[in-house]
């Protein structure tokens, strides 16, 4: 299948210098409401719309990509939580292996449920080897997987899942810390992955203000993902966001370079 969103992606990262992407979630606002913030995140500076949910609760899935999808020129990126989360509206799907568990059905199992409706769908599939970092609490995602996350303090483990990942074949590697996470991955975390792999990294959860996604881009993220920051004060401040996102890698912002 053709790789045309992720080469859009490529090459916003190497334009930007990191890309800012934002997560919606369908269970937390109306497909309307979820549409006219994704204008909003278009004119702000937002270059990717990721949309997916821990557990989807509702019906509306469908619909709330394609309100989406109809208000934004931008990518639009779905973050599956199941294979419910799938839409033939989206540009692609983040074929996610959640390399950081030890349950198959994380491993394997919902992946060989999903490919063949990816494949009928039309989608474009991202193969992503996702981890989850330790936040200082539970989160749906861990809850939800039956999953442990790797401590924050025990970077070597999460290099070895990254680069396991890349040598699977996988494009993109995701770390997160999870929904409303107390703690996010340590920008020092961040820079060691940069230098331990060489496919783009994506960093979320627990960033919940410009300057700890900035700390996160300056250490060497490709992406940044925010979500839950917005979901609280809805679509105020995403413009900071993306400014302090795409300036941290010139100007250096941790690394002084």
């Amino acid at each position: 299948m053709e790789s045309r969103i992720y080469k859009a992606v490529l090459d916003i990262i190497e334009l930007r210098g990191t890309a800012f992407a934002v997560l919606f979630d369908p269970d937390r606002e109306s497909p309307a409401h979820l549409a006219a913030s994704a204008e909003i995140a278009e004119k702000a500076g937002v270059d990717l719309i990721y949309v997916g949910s821990s557990m989807l609760l509702s019906n509306n899935f469908d619909e709330a990509v394609l309100a989406i999808k109809k208000a934004t020129s931008l990518p639009v990126i779905i973050f599956p939580g199941n294979t419910q989360m799938i839409s033939t509206h989206a540009d692609a799907i983040l074929f996610l292996c959640l390399v950081s568990s030890r349950n198959p059905e994380m491993l394997i199992g919902q992946q060989v449920k999903a490919a063949p409706l990816i494949k009928e769908l039309k989608v474009e599939p991202i193969p992503t080897g996702y981890i989850l970092v330790e936040s200082g609490k539970l989160n749906a995602a861990q809850f939800m997987s039956g999953s442990l996350p790797i401590p924050r303090d025990k970077p070597d483990l999460i290099c070895a899942h990254a680069l396991a990942a890349e040598y699977m074949g996988m494009k993109l590697v995701f770390t997160d810390a999870g929904s409303g996470a107390e703690f996010p991955i340590p920008p020092e975390v961040v820079a060691r992955l940069k230098q331990y792999i060489s496919i783009p990294l994506c960093v979320g959860g627990g960033l919940r203000s410009p300057e700890t996604a900035a700390e996160r881009a300056a250490a060497g993220a490709d992406i940044i993902v925010v979500g839950n920051a917005f979901e609280k004060k809805g679509t105020t401040g995403m413009e900071e966001y993306a400014d302090a996102i795409h300036s941290a890698k010139r100007t250096g912002a941790l690394t002084g370079k």
